[in-house]
């Protein structure tokens, strides 16, 4: 088949299998204009479900309830749109009520605008919350695709119309739902999005990425502006449960003097709190902040308050005017306003600093230095430094059996040479992790068991290399294939572990690292090693030509050697090339996290 027609029944191929398949998932962001399923058939005319809402007005920052009901049904896909412009984008964004059943969803820019399912079981009724952006139409109208079986779907069922009311943003009402949770001083909503202008100039600030836009929806963002003798505080970041920050000695929970900015349904609750250490928070039962404000909108979550510098008469709380590292994290919350761990490292300023002194525009990590030290060394070990040493000691013999380094042969000194840099670089890296843990770490799953595994063959490779027979000796050959064997055991455990240290919450590198990154490293390490065995066969057989003029023969061995050189010697330099380039991606990637 040529190419134009491969191409073309790749494509139909494609066609045809995501029709055949759907989204049984509830992965339909292709369907997020339209809101119509890749099923292959027209939608039904009449609808058998309804939407029902719990009011008929809204302000910004309400919660409405919506409520689709019917018989059993498989699939659906619910959204909110300015009702006079229904072929506009969504509007608002939603909080679930079951998660096991009803997922979010982000179309255009609007982040959890959309919800849909999570299987194809059966469900008779689905139950979620809408929040009203700041910006919402004067109408807005709820839509629901739902699909009853793979070709039976129901599209954009129209569900009823909410309205704002003629007096604009006024103050929501907040109702504490527990003593520990209340706060003592009236509450009010934030209109807009936190500016970071005035940073390092007027306030102190922490933001995520350094200096992103405050008013993103990425953005996490930490200030604090002296006011004579307070503070006022504001802190937002993309959540959907809650955000806190916290004052500490340390670098470690424990004994910090932490505040919590709560998503308890749908209306924010700020409290303060005390961390003991990697326990669930102490909450005070009473609250020393004032002037508390919040939003909830686009998936962010804001809120801000006033905190005295000195507050004597309030046990945990510490003063102000000192300096401390700070913490800011963030997580999910239960309906009822339970806050469950935060599900990656917060973000730990990388010195003490002093909120009420001079002011700065300062950022930080969510990985310790040493644990990004731990990865960098092994990265270097395992990904350049072993792999390049393996494909010289598997393929360069011949290339450099003429040179020497030191009385030994070149081949053999830049092999040994890379493998006990290797072993430094693991041994050094092997102890990081311990020394920040202070010891064995409970939560790293596999990835230190196959650590200590990796250390242990890095440790007796070298071992072993020391007790190499001689060249000659009958026990050479079994040496050689024990020494191959550990090698490539310890190589295949050290691509597995870096695999799993990825992920882990004290490293949590960029998704496409946890992925892409390494995979497209073992295939280019992969793809050389073939090439060149392929490449060594050729040469073989080019060589094996029998002819009659014996000289002949050794010219052109000769030559073919000469061009076969030649041809590793490239490939060699851009392999180099290629990990040195994986390398300092893998650098930066780990110096921004």
């Amino acid at each position: 088949m040529d190419l134009p027609g491969f191409a073309v029944a790749v494509w139909m191929f494609v066609c045809l299998y995501a029709s055949v398949v759907g989204y049984p998932n509830g992965k339909v962001r292709e369907a997020c204009t339209s809101m119509v399923p890749c099923h292959g058939s027209s939608p039904q005319p009449s609808p058998e479900h309804t939407i029902t809402v719990n009011g008929t007005e809204f302000k910004p920052g309400d919660s409405i309830e919506v409520h689709l009901s019917g018989p059993d049904f498989e699939g659906f896909f619910i959204q909110a749109r300015d009702a006079e412009h229904l072929d506009s984008p969504a509007v608002g964004s939603f909080v679930l009520a079951d998660r096991r059943r009803s997922q979010l969803l982000t179309c255009g820019r609007t982040k959890n605008s959309a919800v849909s399912h999570t299987s194809k079981a059966k469900k008779k009724d689905i139950k979620v919350y809408w929040i009203a952006p700041g910006d919402a139409p004067k109408h807005v109208q709820f839509l629901a695709t739902v699909v009853k079986k793979y070709r039976i779907f129901w599209v954009k069922i129209p569900g009823p119309t909410v309205s704002q009311p003629d007096v604009l943003s006024p103050t929501p009402p907040l109702h504490a739902t527990s003593e520990a949770m209340s706060t003592s001083h009236p509450v009010s909503y934030i209109s807009k999005p936190f500016s970071a202008s005035g940073c390092g100039i007027k306030k102190f600030c922490i933001r995520n990425p350094t200096n992103c836009d405050a008013g993103s929806v990425s953005c996490f963002f930490l200030s604090f502006q002296r006011e004579e003798s307070s503070v006022f505080i504001e802190m937002s970041g993309p959540s959907e449960g809650y955000l806190a920050f916290a004052f500490s000695h340390d670098q470690w929970m424990g004994g910090d003097d932490a505040y919590l900015c709560v998503n308890v349904n749908h209306r924010i609750h700020v409290s303060t709190a005390h961390l003991k250490e990697r326990s669930h928070p102490l909450l005070d039962s009473e609250n020393a902040l004032e002037d508390v404000s919040w939003r909830l909108a686009d998936g962010v979550l804001q809120c801000s308050f006033r905190r005295r510098i000195r507050l004597p008469a309030y046990k945990g709380r510490f003063n102000l005017d000192a300096s401390y590292y700070i913490f800011l994290a963030d997580g999910e919350a239960s309906e009822g306003g339970l806050i469950y761990k935060h599900h990656r490292q917060p973000l730990v300023t990388n010195g003490l600093y002093n909120i009420t002194g001079l002011p700065q525009d300062v950022g930080g990590s969510r990985a310790p230095r040493l644990i990004k030290a731990h990865g960098a060394l092994m990265f270097v070990a395992w990904i350049t430094t072993v792999s390049i040493g393996v494909i010289v000691a598997r393929f360069f013999k011949p290339v450099w059996s003429h040179s020497f380094l030191l009385g030994k042969e070149l081949w053999f000194q830049v092999h040994r040479m890379l493998m006990l840099t290797t072993v430094m670089l693991t041994s050094i890296s092997f102890v990081l992790p311990f020394v920040y843990r202070g010891g064995w770490s409970q939560q790293a799953g596999f990835h230190p068991y196959l650590g200590c595994a990796v250390m242990a063959l890095t440790i007796f490779q070298p071992l072993m290399a020391g007790f190499r027979p001689s060249r000659h000796a009958p026990r050479r050959q079994l040496f050689n294939w024990f020494h191959w064997s550990t090698g490539t055991t310890a190589r295949i455990l050290a691509v597995v572990t870096m695999f799993l240290g990825m992920d882990l919450p004290a490293l949590d590198l960029p998704d496409l690292w946890d992925t892409y990154a390494m995979i497209g490293f073992v295939a280019w390490h992969v793809g050389t090693d073939v090439l060149l065995e392929i490449h060594s066969y050729c040469l073989v057989r080019k060589v094996e030509v029998i002819e009659d003029d014996r000289v002949q023969i050794l010219q052109s061995l000769t030559s073919a050697e000469a061009e076969g050189h030649l041809f590793k010697k490239i490939v060699l330099t851009i392999y180099v090339c290629g990990n040195i380039l994986f390398l300092v991606a893998f650098l930066i990637a780990i110096n921004q996290v």
